[in-house]
């Protein structure tokens, strides 16, 4: 009787392995921190004011000796909690003139969803960081040879992110002097960030609980349980 093909974890296909302290962890060692940044009404300002910031956001780039990302995350605003609050302050209201008012605005804007595609965008910094390999001896050919391989304990980790840190404050202030702020994200907010990406449907359906309630016992599914042996 033929075996079943061994199918593969979803986890086998992301990039990271976990997140610590509001660090991302990659498969291979790296370490990335998230940034969150405003943005800035580029087309709002007068031509000295563009000017200046374009300037300003060059000598910024200029400056950094180590490479960032910047990602924009743009997807379609969900207001349908905000109607479903509002009509419940509708049901509360004794008001009859604010009643009416607040019905007013909530065809309004139930109008403007239909008619308009309101998107909602979100910028982000990411910041990565790679350990240094450590050099290992192998048996080798000959029996000599080096390998790289990257290793990691916690005083490690907790070295390797002083380091992040101080790539962190390079661009927070860095970003300051163009008038955009910026924070880190810790690791609850990270961890949602991800899901979201990868879970595009599901994030705006159900919000994930709280990073300390998300250790349990590995639910292992029963076409991936390896087969018993019957002698």
């Amino acid at each position: 009787m033929a075996k079943n093909p061994k199918i593969g974890s979803t986890q086998e296909h992301l990039a990271f392995s976990e997140v610590h302290d509001g660090v991302v962890i990659t498969k291979n060692g790296e370490l990335r921190v998230i940034l969150m940044a405003t943005s800035v009404n580029f087309s709002l300002k007068s031509e000295q004011e563009q000017n200046a910031i374009v300037f300003a956001y060059q000598n910024f780039l200029n400056s950094l000796t180590f490479p960032i990302q910047i990602l924009m995350q743009s997807k379609k605003l969900d207001l349908g909690k905000y109607i479903t609050k509002l009509k419940g302050v509708v049901n509360t209201q004794t008001n009859e003139l604010l009643r009416a008012q607040t019905l007013d605005y909530i065809d309004f804007i139930s109008r403007l969803i239909q008619i308009a595609n309101i998107m909602d965008k979100k910028f982000y910094i990411v910041i990565p960081f790679t350990p240094p390999p450590k050099i290992q001896p192998t048996g080798g050919f000959f029996g000599g040879g080096k390998k790289q391989s990257i290793e990691m304990n916690m005083a490690d980790f907790n070295n390797y992110k002083q380091e992040l840190k101080q790539r962190v404050e390079v661009i927070i202030n860095g970003l300051g002097s163009i008038g955009i702020r910026s924070a880190a994200l810790n690791t609850q907010q990270t961890i949602e960030l991800l899901y979201g990406i990868y879970n595009p449907e599901e994030a705006g359906k159900q919000k994930l609980i709280e990073q300390e309630n998300l250790s349990g016992n590995i639910v292992e599914s029963e076409i991936e349980k390896p087969e018993e042996s019957h002698e």
